[in-house]
């Protein structure tokens, strides 16, 4: 048959392409950006209307709709990803004669009350009062290791101490997206539709402290410590974070885990045949260590970062405001630096200073390694030769250079930006 999958590029999309493609299957995918034969150009910010879908609906069969936001970010908005443009999909698609429409919604949709959720609801409804045969996929939270939450999860793992919302009680259910992708075929290649609506869970019901220690476990790391932390202060950090650029906390995602991700486990048994995997066996053993080096490098850059802007930042605040003026004035005097000129060198380097820690939040780059390995450099030889006593001080404050010059030699190797 030919098939439509709207989302072909996505986690969801790409797993029902590839399954449904090994079944013999005649697979278009509608990506935002077609480049080959096989794809169609689609946007759903934009395609609300059902005229603009008729022409790309010719001969095909069955239409699988995989998009889905989880955060929304300019015009990608949960209104237009997930009710507007699938509704005139759906409406397309009923007057086109396709055969069957197979919606990836979300479990929890049915009664949840967050934009995600009613934005999703509204979808399925629509094409519950469509005349033509459809399924409604409502899958728990979906396990894979390129999936964006997936890969998330992981970072968490792979931390040494798990920071644990509300103690981390949230109940889960993960299923794997293989076994997804593999009821789609099943229910597009079935004759008969049994159960239109499938709310679908993996093998496994945890706590969400448990899944972090499992993937851990799973990815050959020793336990973790664990802190909990206060629904109320979540709560705070979520409201903060609502609208900060590709943050995974937000108040709908809160809210979300709040509610858990679980179901009764018999609906995906019968559609798969067999129990559905548990989360335990989710990481192959030859999947272990790449996916724990991936997961330690989703934090470690950005907790680099952070250390280092502090370092620059407190640095410049230090010297300009704090230590007392004189006795930095007496220091750069051992440079021969005196009277104005040395006054301008200790507020142009803390001025320094300061540009490099909010460049190293906003503006990373080799450049910008480049330039802080230098002066780094510059001033611990300078400081080596003029002040030697700090090279043997108990504190170490010029041989503490080392580790710095160290980080930002692995920041310049794994830089991508210019």
């Amino acid at each position: 048959m030919n098939i439509l999958v709207c989302g072909g590029d996505g986690f969801i999309g790409r797993a029902l392409s590839s399954a449904l493609a090994r079944d013999g299957h005649r697979v278009s995918r509608g990506v935002r950006h077609a480049k080959r034969e096989d794809e169609v150009q689609i946007d759903y910010a934009t395609d609300v209307d059902p005229a603009v879908w008729l022409s790309r609906l010719h001969d095909i069969d069955i239409v699988i709709n995989a998009v889905g936001i989880l955060v929304e970010r300019g015009n990608q908005t949960f209104d237009l990803i997930h009710r507007r443009a699938p509704i005139a999909l759906f409406e397309a698609a009923c007057r086109a004669g396709v055969r069957r429409i197979v919606q990836v919604s979300a479990l929890g949709a049915e009664t949840g009350d967050t934009g995600y959720f009613a934005s999703k609801r509204a979808a399925d409804e629509y094409l519950q009062s469509l005349p033509v045969t459809h399924h409604i996929l409502r899958p728990a939270l979906v396990y894979g290791p390129a999936g964006s939450s997936s890969r998330f999860f992981r970072a968490v793992a792979a931390l040494p101490v798990h920071p644990l919302p509300a103690g981390g009680h949230q109940l889960v259910r993960p299923i794997h997206v293989n076994e997804l992708a593999e009821i789609a075929v099943r229910l597009v290649n079935a004759d008969a539709v049994d159960q239109p609506v499938l709310d679908l869970v993996g093998g496994t019901q945890v706590e969400y402290r448990e899944m972090l220690a499992t993937y851990r476990a799973s990815m050959a790391l020793p336990p973790a410590w664990r802190i909990g932390i206060p629904a109320a202060v979540i709560n705070v950090a979520a409201a903060l974070l609502d609208r900060v650029p590709h943050s995974m906390l937000t108040r709908d995602t809160w809210r979300m885990l709040q509610a858990g991700s679980t179901g009764p486990v018999a609906p995906t048994t019968q559609a798969l045949g067999r129990p559905p995997a548990g989360l335990e066996t989710f990481v192959a053993p030859d999947e272990a260590i790449p996916l724990r080096h991936a997961a330690l490098a989703m934090w470690r850059f950005a907790l680099l970062r952070g250390a280092l802007a502090i370092t620059w930042i407190w640095t410049a605040i230090c010297s300009a405001f704090i230590y007392p003026q004189a006795a930095s004035l007496a220091l750069l005097a051992r440079v021969h630096l005196q009277g104005g000129a040395a006054l301008v060198a200790l507020y142009l380097a803390a001025a320094l200073d300061c540009v490099f820690g909010i460049a190293t939040l906003v503006r990373p780059g080799r450049r910008l390694w480049a330039m802080q390995a230098l002066l780094v450099g510059a001033y611990s030889i300078v400081i080596a030769v003029a002040l030697p006593e700090f090279l043997w001080h108990p504190f170490g404050p010029i041989l503490k250079n080392v580790p710095i010059l160290a980080l930002l030699l692995v920041l310049l190797s794994e830089e991508t930006r210019p």
